[in-house]
């Protein structure tokens, strides 16, 4: 049975005159706590649905990283609805990150809010997590001939880098081959950080604060009424409210188009993961490695094997994304290149997608022309390590709060700056 899953669904949650939120109760209409404890398609030959509506300040579309994020922030003075097309948040792109937090990737805009976010990862909040969000692991940058110039970029450029001796980077990682690289640096202050966990603990808080995610509640209708947007999901439920927040990740576009705003030239890519056995060697302590270039990375996965990417970008629609075959030989390829692995047989793959803007910047803030409409998007490759800043920085500009050091990012972000002139 096709069903919408809306949590919180705690019985101690629901009244018989609707929701109790944090601002107060949560009026709902028609058959709303069917809909809140699992609400079903209409039955065979019942052509005459009764359509429930639930009214809130805020209505997040998409329930990825960008959109749990946002959606717990501003529920500490909001109440908010996350809808979700899937079954599950994050299918599309965050549950199949492989991340890092790395202060020296990325556009200027994500370098601000990557630095503002590492605080929340060495310090959530009390009950975030039962797991810590990082775990310490340098990133080791190397150079072929061909990449001087990039690496020499990369030094005057970065924050935190060191250069190393190509001896010394194959004292970090024995199976470099020799000739390969003819420079390296090191980034000591990276780190993995556990996504799963990072997901799950802003659901958590989401639900702690009292919001709702509705899982299976694709957007369709979605209208301004009076001042009010209104969002019309699977099975016919409508959500209400003054603010509509866009964190539909690949299909943000689409999302415009269908509450009639311009869209701003999104364009989703294919990322491909590799895992390997990289025996003989032992990976556990090796950094990611990563050449200047950004045309491959491998990166320790449960201590015993390596996950190998080509840093692909094929330009893709919105859907459920797999690996090509091609970019998994590629990978393969291009990490053999420069490391003695021998690979006997390819353990896993998988692909996800990354989607940027025009500029591979951020699109944080209102939209120039719709009103009470914010997009959260294009977080390409670095939605992960600036998440915690960045749905802070949404739930100021929703509250009309001063967003403090995260305000230098502002014009990098603003989404006008797409507008046809």
């Amino acid at each position: 049975m096709h069903r919408h899953l809306l949590t919180p669904l705690s019985p101690k949650n629901l009244k018989t005159n609707g929701f109790q939120g944090p601002l107060g109760p949560w009026r709902v209409q028609g058959r709303a706590l069917a809909f809140l404890t699992s609400l079903a398609p209409q039955a065979p030959g019942n052509h005459s649905p009764v359509m429930d509506t639930h009214t809130t300040d805020v209505i997040v579309i998409g329930a990825g990283i960008a959109g749990a994020t946002a959606a717990a922030q501003i529920a500490a003075d909001h109440r908010v609805a996350l809808l979700e097309a899937e079954d599950q948040p994050g299918y599309h792109t965050t549950g199949r990150s492989a991340a890092m937090w790395i202060l020296n990737y990325g556009p200027a805009d994500v370098r601000v809010l990557t630095g503002l976010s590492r605080l929340f990862f060495e310090a959530p909040p009390e009950g975030f997590t039962e797991t810590p969000l990082m775990s310490q692991r340098p990133m080791c940058f190397l150079a072929s001939v061909e990449q001087v110039a990039a690496m020499r970029g990369l030094l005057a450029e970065g924050i935190g880098l060191r250069e190393v001796s190509v001896a010394q980077a194959r004292a970090m990682v024995p199976a470099l081959r020799p000739g390969y690289a003819v420079a390296a640096a090191v980034e000591d202050d990276a780190f993995d950080v556990d996504v799963a966990a990072l997901h799950q603990g802003f659901l958590r808080l989401l639900r702690r604060r009292g919001g709702v995610l509705a899982l299976r509640s694709r957007a369709g209708r979605i209208e301004r009424r009076g001042g009010v947007g209104e969002v019309e999901v699977t099975g016919g439920a409508v959500f209400r409210a003054p603010v509509v927040v866009n964190a539909a990740g690949a299909w943000g576009d689409e999302v415009a188009v269908q509450a009639g705003v311009t869209p701003l030239g999104l364009q989703p890519k294919r990322r491909t993961g590799v895992i390997i056995d990289p025996a003989p060697w032992d990976v556990s302590a090796w950094p990611l490695v990563h050449d200047v270039a950004h045309t491959w990375y491998v990166r320790t996965e449960a201590r015993t094997r390596l996950m190998v990417t080509p840093c692909d970008e094929t330009d893709m629609q919105p859907h459920d994304v797999q690996p090509d075959e091609l970019d998994v030989a590629i990978a393969i390829d291009r990490m053999q290149q420069a490391l003695d692995i021998p690979v006997r047989r390819v353990e896993r793959s998988w692909a996800g997608l990354r989607t940027f803007t025009p500029d591979r910047s951020l699109a944080i803030g209102w939209d120039r022309a719709a009103e009470g409409f914010l997009w959260s998007v294009g977080q390409g490759g670095y939605g992960i390590q600036t998440s915690p800043a960045a749905g802070r920085l949404v739930a100021d500009l929703v509250a009309g709060r001063d967003p403090g050091p995260a305000a230098a990012a502002l014009p990098m972000v603003n989404p006008g700056r797409f507008a046809v002139i």
